[in-house]
């Protein structure tokens, strides 16, 4: 047999060796070929402790404002929601009639969410004191509360807000992108902040100015730390986003460089805002004691978007610190 005919034959056999093998595949049984099937739930730790969650419930309940925007992104549908509490921020959900309204958390109608037949109820936030009231009047749904705690710092327990949602939601990589993206901003901002121009936040609401203090609350309290920024006047402020009673004439000695501005009344509509409401800008501007304040006359202040006070949010705080950067580096 010449050399030619041998390696003619050798390689039919190799082919007949590998068509053989792969029928030997094929043959495996339906059932082998089959993948695992997706956990129909999963183990998160809430606020009060470790609960088992259905993994992407069919009917959820949200209550808490801070995971709106996450919910809306990942087009997660509601059966139930606190339309009185969440302005024109979510028009996808308030405009939806099929979408049931909680109200807001004041008078609550939680009579509604138990004819949602919700599977999942994302309370705390503004309902963290309807905790026990929810999980007696719906004993077939899971009710967590993932909101930010208040012993823990803020953006770690948005990350951990937006971990668990992606825990239950099956979007464990959507979720870390959200996370990364909060990171990627403080990080921005940090850098573009020159470490000495001193930093007065406030907000507004029907006409007036209020101090918010550093480092507490649960509005710019927390960007303070998290950026280095000086302060440009350090009084003990109230835990919450409302202002504390620290006249104009204070805030201007303190003659802050710069000014971050939460406006209270910009996320309602107009007829629904306080009485006496003016913009941020315009009140801040046209105030007669800051004239004279540096962020005033450089046009050094940064007002939030209108609709933070309702959302703040991980996506609220990562376009925050993005619009800060932009405004440290033009200054």
């Amino acid at each position: 047999m010449s050399l030619r005919t041998t390696r003619i034959a050798s390689a039919a056999s190799l082919l007949l060796a590998a068509a053989l093998a792969l029928s030997a595949c094929s043959s495996a049984t339906p059932a082998e070929e089959e993948k695992a099937p997706a956990a129909s739930t999963v183990t998160i730790t809430d606020n009060h402790g470790e609960v088992e969650v259905p993994v992407n419930p069919a009917r959820v309940v949200a209550l808490d404002n801070t995971v709106l925007d996450t919910l809306s992104d990942w087009d997660i549908e509601l059966v139930a929601a606190p339309k009185g509490v969440m302005g024109s921020a979510w028009p996808e959900y308030t405009d939806d009639k099929e979408v049931l309204d909680v109200g807001n958390h004041r008078e609550p109608n939680l009579e509604v969410i138990v004819g949602a037949q919700p599977d999942l109820i994302i309370g705390g936030y503004r309902f963290g004191d309807y905790y026990d009231d929810l999980k007696a009047q719906n004993p077939d749904a899971v009710v967590i509360e993932i909101n930010p705690r208040d012993d823990e710092e803020l953006f770690s327990e948005l990350q951990r807000q937006t971990e668990i949602l992606g825990q239950i939601f099956d979007r464990e990589a959507d979720a870390a992108a959200v996370n990364a993206d909060l990171d990627k901003a403080i990080s921005g901002a940090k850098k573009a902040y020159n470490g000495t121009d001193t930093v007065m936040a406030v907000n507004t609401s029907g006409g007036t100015i209020g101090y918010l203090a550093p480092v507490v609350g649960r509005s710019l309290g927390p960007v303070y730390p998290a950026l280095g920024l000086v302060p440009a006047l350090e009084a003990e402020g109230d835990d919450d986003h409302k202002g504390n009673d620290i006249g104009v004439e204070a805030i201007a000695q303190s003659n802050p460089a710069w000014i971050f501005a939460l406006d209270r009344d910009a996320a309602f509509v107009p007829e629904d805002r306080e009485a006496g409401s003016v913009p941020a800008d315009e009140l801040i501007t046209n105030s007669e004691a800051l004239q004279n304040v540096r962020a005033v006359q450089s046009g050094q202040i940064v007002i939030l978007d209108p609709n933070f006070y309702l959302t703040e949010g991980i996506q609220a705080y990562t376009s925050l610190f993005g619009q800060i950067e932009a405004a440290f580096a033009k200054a």
